[in-house]
């Protein structure tokens, strides 16, 4: 597959279709799904009224618990229920019917992603965080062009040294492709050289909630 043709949206799927547990959380919806379906119908024959009383069209799946941090609105019936589909796209941050991980590069139009929550704020020995303090008994306008002469500066100096800086999708495009291909080989239980066994651990958290900043790049 071509993933150098990738938009945004698609590598943040690309990574999320390959969690463990998005593909069980999927299994499962589907089987729930195809039960209701089975039971009441599907478009334009279903009997919603009948539908909406089946306490299995609602959130979460068994066995699971609820959401900490849902991610954008939840939509919910009169009795403060969350619809099933919602509930599987507040927990993986994601509009519209869930998808198939089995699909690669889906349609952009297919993905709808929620908005992120905001970042955690990077470690404080971290070379792409920079702390500023302001003087509010002074004028704002110089510090504000203080700080972002600083910003440029320091951008241009790590970019000098080879890292990236801002991160965006261009230039951590060949990363991610290399992240991608670590998960395939563990999940065929391929042997991993050692530089991939060191990067399996970053790739694995990509698929968790690392998908998720991928939305936040240019």
């Amino acid at each position: 597959m071509a993933y150098d043709t990738l938009t945004r949206d698609q590598w943040a799927w690309e990574f999320l279709r390959r969690n463990p547990e998005y593909q069980r959380d999927y299994r499962r919806f589907m089987e729930i799904w195809r039960a209701l379906e089975a039971a009441y119908g599907a478009p334009p024959q279903r009997d919603f009224l009948r539908w909406k009383q089946d306490p299995r069209a609602y959130g979460p799946l068994p066995g699971d618990t609820g959401l900490d941090a849902p991610a954008g609105e939840l939509c919910v019936v009169d009795d403060d229920r969350v619809l099933l589909e919602c509930w599987m796209g507040a927990k993986w941050g994601f509009h519209k019917f869930p998808l198939d991980p089995a699909r690669a590069a889906p349609d952009p139009d297919e993905l709808s992603w929620r908005p992120s929550a905001p970042p955690e704020p990077r470690p404080v020995d971290d070379p792409l965080r920079m702390d500023f303090s302001f003087d509010l008994a002074l004028p704002l306008p110089p510090q504000l062009e203080t700080a972002k002469f600083r910003l440029v500066s320091r951008a241009t100096e790590l970019r000098r040294t080879g890292v990236a800086a801002p991160l965006t999708v261009a230039n951590q495009r060949a990363h991610w492709n290399v992240l991608l291909r670590v998960l395939d080989a563990a999940a065929a239980s391929e042997a991993l050289s050692e530089t991939d066994t060191v990067l399996l651990d970053e790739a694995r958290a990509m698929t968790r909630r690392g998908y998720l900043d991928i939305l936040r790049l240019a």
